[in-house]
């Protein structure tokens, strides 16, 4: 299994020198199966080039999972050349939003006043599939997904194939007090000896109290998960639209003491654009 990411920043793309280490783009990660199958985990703006990849070697089909229909996780969806092509199967996987289906939450961004191209003239072949916390298979992987702790809802996921498995756990908020909301073990049991980790790790601990409920957590708490649950290797996902590289610097150099602190060899690092991992 391949993990490549396309684009790992939070809530807004964003531009510049200072950003040119870790990307602008928001949310869009490529995982291929050992035997080709090719899934996209969200449509933020990093799909684009990966989009146009994609029309230059065109595989069998594609399949897209989106964890949430937050603006950042879908914009860059209209922008994805393969679904303007008629050769193009796209499956496409999400979970119930407010305004029913995903189907539904795709179609309104691909519509007046928001979008010239409406979604009925897409010429590819799309079939849509409604996922809740139930595993399902996509070729040689198989997908877990679960609830988060975020508003409007979300899902995670865990892809596992011969025995290796990959976690992502984008926008969620750990030590949330809502009644509703899942506590930590419960993300810990779900993350257990995982491959590989990318989980939300939007702010610093000085920053969290102004943002709690928001549905993203502090980095620490992110490192202390990670720690319980035996992980291997952690990325350090959804960067805020405001990090620049240096201070994701000192906050991915911050999280790497305190797991030195703990006596771990666990490795631990900042997801940028062109991050490639082999499981």
């Amino acid at each position: 299994m391949n993990i490549r990411c396309w684009g790992s920043r939070g809530s807004f793309p964003v531009c510049g020198p200072e950003y040119n280490r870790y990307g602008g783009d928001t949310a869009c990660v490529e995982v291929r199966s050992e035997r080709g199958d090719i899934i996209i985990i969200d449509a933020g703006t990093g799909i684009r080039k990966l989009g146009d990849l994609l029309v230059a070697s065109p595989p069998e089909s594609i399949h897209i999972i989106f964890t949430h229909a937050h603006l950042d996780h879908i914009v860059g969806f209209p922008f994805f050349m393969p679904i303007y092509n008629k050769n193009t199967t796209l499956h496409i996987y999400g979970p119930q939003t407010a305004i029913g289906t995903f189907e539904n939450a795709l179609k309104n961004i691909m519509s007046e006043p928001f979008f010239p191209v409406e979604f009925h003239k897409l010429k590819s072949n799309i079939t849509f599939h409604n996922i809740s916390e139930v595993d399902f298979t996509i070729g040689s992987l198989t997908i877990t997904p679960v609830k988060l702790n975020h508003p409007n809802g979300g899902c995670g996921l865990r892809i596992e194939e011969n025995g290796r498995a990959f976690v992502f756990l984008t926008d969620n908020e750990l030590g949330d007090d809502d009644p509703e909301s899942r506590p930590t073990p419960y993300f810990e049991s779900f993350c257990a000896n995982a491959d590989l980790l990318f989980h939300d790790a939007e702010y610093t601990d000085e920053e969290y109290p102004n943002h709690t409920g928001w549905g993203h957590s502090k980095f620490s708490d992110v490192i202390k998960l990670a720690l319980s649950a035996n992980v291997k290797k952690l990325g350090l996902f959804h960067i805020n639209t405001r990090r620049t590289d240096d201070q994701m610097d000192e906050l991915v150099k911050s999280a790497q003491e305190i797991v030195r602190e703990r006596g771990s060899g666990m490795e631990c690092f900042g997801v940028g654009f062109g991050f490639e991992c082999e499981l």
